[in-house]
């Protein structure tokens, strides 16, 4: 039999996300030097029979509790609980809580999730750009599901920049390119063709914006790229995909990104 000692098991107890409980606690925790300890969440705990249970599995556990619970009839049940079964409970947001319904003269609402409401939209935005960054430029396939958007087009049509925009409103956008002679991705195929939403422009405007690209690339292997022949035909691909497979398009010729994004996500709404 091993003689090793338990580790000590710490228990986040929320009535949401617990990222109130989970912040307090790595704050806390760095003040000590890198302790090996087991950590269990428990989150979007909104009854009484949930946070009961919670507390008996923590006795079985001899686990220390750090709760944000502020729901009135389930933080009484589960503190009645913990003193029952004598379990060590931390409250991160009681004191505070106290001292801001004395100072203010109002008592709280007592409703899980407020903070994580408040701030939906930001983590709403930080995770659209993460997905974006990952999804950017036919990158990562397998999470094209996952999208809200996928843009497609030809090279310089603003694909990238496009998602970027959009991914800064929280719409989760990827990118796949375009390319004549290469057949689309099956995993793009697969999706609701609604989610997709091709990028075009006219010959002449593509050629220009091409023609800068090629002037910071230099010329030499690069020239064919900006060739006003070649540039026709896989817009002309680009056509004839887009209308096979059902997907809308957008000519952004003379558009600027903020419009092009906005008519994407109009065309999400219908």
């Amino acid at each position: 039999m091993s003689n090793a000692p338990t580790k000590p098991t710490i228990v986040l107890l929320s009535g949401a996300t617990g990222r109130t409980c989970g912040e307090v606690f790595r704050a806390a925790l760095a003040q000590f030097d890198s302790p090996d300890v087991d950590l269990i969440h428990k989150t979007n705990v909104r009854s009484t029979e949930e946070a009961t249970q919670a507390v008996k599995e923590a006795a079985e556990t001899k686990a220390v509790i750090l709760h944000s619970i502020v729901d009135s009839d389930v933080r009484e049940a589960f503190l009645e609980q913990s003193k029952t079964l004598n379990v060590p409970v931390i409250d991160v947001l009681g004191p505070v809580l106290t001292l801001l319904e004395d100072h203010l003269g109002q008592s709280p609402r007592g409703r899980p999730g407020l903070s994580y409401q408040l701030r939906r939209e930001y983590f709403d935005r930080i995770d659209a750009v993460s997905f974006t960054l990952a999804h950017d430029d036919g990158c990562r396939i397998e999470g094209l599901p996952e999208a809200d958007v996928v843009i497609v087009g030809v090279s310089r049509v603003s694909k990238s920049v496009t998602c970027f925009y959009l991914a800064y409103r929280g719409v989760r956008a990827a990118n796949v390119p375009l390319i004549p002679e290469c057949e689309p991705p099956q995993e793009l195929l697969a999706i609701d063709p609604r989610k997709v939403i091709g990028l075009t422009m006219n010959p002449n405007r593509l050629e220009k914006v091409r023609a800068v690209r090629i002037g910071m690339m230099g010329r030499g292997p690069f020239e064919q790229y900006g060739a006003a022949r070649g540039i026709e035909r896989e817009i002309k691909f680009a056509h004839a995909l887009m209308a096979d497979h059902g997907w809308r398009k957008i000519d952004v010729s003379y558009m600027s990104v903020e419009e092009v994004a906005k008519e994407v996500m109009s065309m999400l709404e219908k």
